[in-house]
């Protein structure tokens, strides 16, 4: 097949294009193909419209004159069954080559695996050795990709969780300094608040019946469950079902701000009923909630014991805050990625940006954002921000 050639650029194993011409066909180099597999999903996040994305890892058989034959093989035989809206490329330059078929309909999945399946081992076969074609591997992942036997399980996608032994050494020593932070900045915090640990822990004992601790099963980064630990701030033996339908109605865009007690706005946005012009997307006046336990919660005084997460590296000082699991079952697609980006925090930007003023899309945005600009001078900025609004006690019922 002398007319599919790679270019000569390709061939030398340079890539100063985004892409380069096989047999007519663009194929994109692996920065390309890797900014295209990232936008088509959050596309795919956003539309559910979904899209399969082939690998084929060659191993060390494309540095060679005949996998270099071999890939424009390949290419052309994809050019009979794929559609000018898939994309053919370098997952990783001269290694792994992909195709993302994009908005494929569920119901013919394993028919285009098969297909694909069969079409490429058939190219395979003619163009290499029995040896060479042994090290080829080939893998399908659909995206949005569930997650398969548990909501807690993590997902295979590799573009979900990147390898992170890949990261420069900067970002691994950005990591390690923020990891140290969260233990020096823990210890110190658990030392320096022994003492109301003490004062709050005989006031919960004294005003209510119950243990001291609330203990929560939460879902931190890559949906790994861990116990979280507050101070009790509501009776013990209530019923979780009241505020397990709000957060649903809450994600789903159902309730709107509200301060009447309730939990249940009229979702107009307006929410002026406190007198600030402000409506909370929380449930306020709950009647579980004690009275030594409501003035834990305006203070954020509850949350201390999560210095004791930080310090097991379970949780961070900064990060996104984490859900519970019924929480996690009625997030929508994109949602998720707010236990993916970063290990879940204390406080954060939601918590320094309104807090239960801030409407629950808006507070995964604030995470996620947070996650894709992370720096230790953001983490400061954050930490230094939070005293003023606990202070303030803006957003906190």
């Amino acid at each position: 097949m002398n007319s599919c050639r790679m270019s000569n650029a390709v061939n030398a194993g340079v890539a100063p294009a985004l892409s380069t011409p096989v047999c007519d066909r663009v194929v994109l180099n692996d920065e390309a193909f890797q900014r295209t597999l990232s936008l088509e999903r959050k596309r795919t996040e956003r539309s559910r419209k979904p899209f399969l994305l082939m690998l084929l890892e060659f191993g060390d058989v494309l540095p060679s004159e005949n996998g270099h034959r071999a890939l424009g093989k390949i290419v052309s035989a994809l050019s009979t069954s794929t559609r000018a809206t898939d994309v053919v490329g370098w997952y990783k330059d001269r290694s792994v080559a992909g195709v993302l078929f994009t908005e494929i309909i569920i119901d013919d999945q394993s028919s285009i695996i098969s297909t694909m399946m069969a079409r490429v081992s058939e190219t395979l076969s003619k163009t290499l050795s029995l040896d060479q074609f042994n090290q080829v591997r080939m893998s399908f992942h659909l995206f949005p990709e569930p997650w398969d036997g548990s909501m807690f399980d993590r997902p295979s996608n590799p573009m979900l969780y990147p390898d992170f032994s890949d990261q420069d050494d900067r970002r691994k020593y950005r990591f390690a300094v923020k990891r140290i932070i969260d233990i020096v900045g823990s210890g110190i915090g658990l030392l320096v608040s022994a003492p109301i640990f003490l004062v709050l822990a005989a006031s919960i004992k004294l005003t209510s019946k119950g243990p001291i601790f609330f203990r929560q099963q939460r879902i931190g980064q890559h949906g790994t469950p861990f116990t979280f630990l507050k101070f009790r701030t509501m009776f013990t033996n209530n019923d979780h079902s009241l505020h397990k339908e709000f957060v649903k109605k809450l994600i789903a865009g159902e309730v709107g701000p509200s301060s009447n007690g309730n939990g249940n706005g009229s979702g107009n946005g307006n929410g002026n009923g406190n007198g600030n012009g402000h409506g909370v997307y929380k449930i306020m006046g709950d009647p579980r909630v004690t009275r030594i336990g409501s003035f834990l919660r305006r203070s954020s005084l509850d949350e201390l014991p999560q210095l004791v997460n930080v310090l097991k590296g379970e949780m961070s000082l900064v990060g996104p805050r984490p859900p519970v699991a019924y929480e996690v079952e009625a997030y929508e697609i994109w949602h998720r990625g707010r236990l993916i980006e970063a290990k879940p925090g204390i406080t954060g930007l939601w918590q320094v940006n309104g807090r239960s003023r801030v409407k629950f899309d808006d507070m995964v945005r604030l995470d996620i954002r947070y996650a894709r600009n992370w720096s230790i001078w953001l983490d400061l900025k954050i930490l230094i921000q939070t005293p003023h609004a606990v202070l303030l006690g803006e957003g906190a019922y």
